[in-house]
C-alpha cells in the first residue's frame, strides 16, 4: 500500500508509450472493445489504447458501448446532490485553489452550528436529500471534532417534509482513527480528489502545508478503508497535468483498491480547473476541450463499469448533457460553492467561493431538464441506509441486480420531490414519467409494492425504500 508502488510512474510512462504505438492498430482495438463488452472492465493499459484510438469507426463503437454499459448498470437514473461548504480556512498552499494560505483578500468564513442549520433548511426546502460536505484543511479552525459535530447537526434537522438522508464528506487526508470517527458518525462516501497523480507536479502544485506530502495524500483511501469506510470516491482535477497521465493513474488507483480491499471506488469524479478568486485557469496549460472530456468519460465508464461517475456544476449545461449518457450517474443541482451561500447569497465583494459555477440553474430547473431528456432524477439514499455499501453494493451492481432496488426507489423519491418542492410544470412532467417508468420495474411483486407506496406518498407518507 505504498503510493509510488501502486501508482508506478514507470508503468504509466510505458502504458502511454504502448497506447501511442497502437492507436491505429485496428485488430488490437477491436479485441479490447470485444473484451469490454463482457462488462467486467478493462486494465489501465487496455483503456488507454481506447482513449488514444484515432480510428473514427472504432471511436463510435467506444461511445456506443459506454452508453450501453451506463444503461446496463445504472439505467436512466441520475442521482442528485449538493455541496455544502462549512469553512474555507486552509493552511495549504495549493496554487490552483483560492483557499490557499497566501490569498489575503478572499473572505474567510466558518459556519456556526446555527448557520449550518439554516443552510440545511435552505437545502431541504429545495428538495435535496444528499449532501457533500466540503472544508479547507486547518486543524485549528476545522478540526475533526468540528466536522463530526456538523454531521450530527445536519442529520438532526427535520424541516417540514425535508431530511438529509446521506452526508458524504470531502475533507483532507487524515488518520485511520479519524476515519473511524467519520464512519461512526454515519457518513456515506468519503471523497478525496488526488488532484494529480504525477508526483513531481503534485509537489510543485502543493508547495506548502500538509497536503504537500504526496504519499500521505495518495494513500488516504487505504487508511479510510482500514478505518471501516467501504465507500470511497476518487478523482483528479483535469487541467493540472497532462490528461493521458492522469487517466492511467486514476485507473491504477481503482485497480489497487479492488485488488487490496476487494472493492473499487464507489465514485469517480471528473472536475476540470475553473476560474476562481486569485486563480486563472489559463495559467495551467493542460486544459482539455469538450471532445476530449467526453471521450475520457466514455473510457472511464468502460474501464470501471460498476463505479458511479460524478459531474458538478463546474461544467455547463451543454457539457453535462453530452456526458450524461456516456457514463455520468450523479450530478449536483442548484449548487453554491461559497460558505453560507444557500441561506443568504453573499455580496460579490465578500466572495468565498471555491470556484465559479458554470451551471447556475435551480434544482427544479435541473430536475425538469433531466426528465425532458428521459432521465429519472433520483434522491434515493436507500443502499447506504440498508447497508448495501462496499462489496455488498459492488456485487449487486456487477450482477445487474441493483436495478431491482434502485429503479423503484428512484421513482418513489422523485414522487416525494414532485409533491413537496416541484413547480407545476415539473410536477406535470414528473407524474407522466413515473407512470411510464413504473411499468418497467421487472419484478411484478416489487412493482405492486412500489405502486402502493407511491399512492401512500400522495397521501402524505414519506421515506419508503427497498
Amino acid at each position: 500500500m505504498v503510493a509510488e508502488e501502486f501508482i508506478s510512474h514507470e508503468e504509466i510512462l510505458e502504458t502511454l508509450e504502448y497506447a501511442e504505438k497502437h492507436k491505429t492498430d485496428e485488430a488490437l482495438i477491436q479485441q479490447i472493445i470485444d473484451r469490454a463488452k463482457e462488462r467486467k472492465g478493462l486494465s489501465h493499459r487496455e483503456a488507454m489504447v481506447l482513449l488514444d484510438c484515432e480510428l473514427e469507426e472504432k471511436n463510435q463503437q467506444i461511445y456506443a458501448l459506454a452508453e450501453q454499459i451506463k444503461k446496463d448498470f445504472y439505467g436512466n437514473r441520475i442521482v442528485m446532490f449538493a455541496p455544502l461548504y462549512l469553512s474555507n480556512y486552509c493552511i495549504n498552499g495549493c496554487v490552483y485553489c483560492p483557499y490557499h494560505l497566501k490569498n489575503k483578500h478572499i473572505a474567510r468564513k466558518k459556519l456556526t452550528q446555527e448557520e449550518i442549520r439554516r443552510e440545511v433548511i435552505a437545502l431541504q426546502d429545495m428538495g435535496h436529500k444528499r449532501l457533500a460536505l466540503e472544508t479547507g484543511e486547518d486543524p485549528v479552525n476545522n478540526p475533526i471534532e468540528y466536522v463530526l459535530e456538523s454531521i450530527k447537526t445536519i442529520y438532526s434537522i427535520k424541516h417540514k417534509n425535508g431530511a438529509i438522508r446521506r452526508v458524504n464528506v470531502n475533507i483532507a487526508a487524515t488518520t485511520v482513527e479519524n476515519y473511524r470517527k467519520l464512519k461512526e458518525a454515519g457518513i456515506g462516501t468519503y471523497i478525496l480528489f488526488q488532484e494529480t497523480y504525477h508526483k513531481e507536479s503534485y509537489e510543485k502544485l502543493h508547495p506548502t502545508g500538509p497536503k504537500h506530502n504526496y504519499a500521505y495524500h495518495t494513500e488516504a483511501m487505504d487508511r479510510a478503508m482500514e478505518g471501516g469506510i467501504d465507500d470511497v470516491g476518487i478523482g483528479v482535477l483535469f487541467g493540472l497535468e497532462l490528461y493521458r497521465y492522469e487517466f492511467v493513474g486514476l485507473l491504477m488507483h481503482a485497480e489497487h483498491l479492488e485488488a487490496v480491499h476487494g472493492v473499487g471506488p464507489h465514485t469517480i469524479s471528473v472536475p476540470r480547473v475553473r476560474r476562481a478568486d486569485d486563480i486563472d485557469p489559463d495559467s495551467f496549460d493542460n486544459g482539455i476541450d469538450d471532445d476530449t472530456f467526453a471521450k475520457l468519460v466514455a473510457c472511464i465508464r468502460i474501464a470501471v463499469p460498476y463505479t458511479g461517475m460524478i459531474i458538478s456544476t463546474r461544467e455547463s449545461q451543454q457539457c453535462r448533457e453530452r456526458v450524461l449518457h456516456l457514463g455520468v450517474s450523479q450530478i449536483s443541482g442548484g449548487s453554491r460553492t461559497s460558505v453560507g451561500g444557500y441561506d443568504t447569497p453573499e455580496p460579490e465583494e465578500e466572495n468565498s467561493a471555491q470556484f465559479d459555477v458554470s451551471d447556475n440553474r435551480s434544482l427544479d430547473e435541473v430536475v425538469n431538464w433531466l426528465m425532458r431528456l428521459g432521465y429519472i432524477p433520483s434522491f434515493c439514499t436507500a443502499c447506504y441506509r440498508e447497508g448495501r455499501t462496499g462489496d455488498r453494493f459492488m456485487s449487486l451492481c456487477k450482477s445487474g441486480q441493483i436495478q431491482n432496488c434502485c429503479h423503484p426507489n428512484a421513482l418513489m423519491t422523485l414522487k416525494e420531490y414532485l409533491i413537496d418542492y416541484a413547480s407545476e410544470d415539473t410536477r406535470r412532467i414528473g407524474e407522466r414519467l413515473i407512470a411510464e417508468e413504473i411499468e418497467k420495474v421487472p419484478r411484478e411483486k416489487i412493482r405492486e409494492i412500489a405502486r402502493r407506496n407511491l399512492a401512500e406518498i400522495e397521501q402524505g407518507e414519506r421515506d419508503f425504500r427497498f
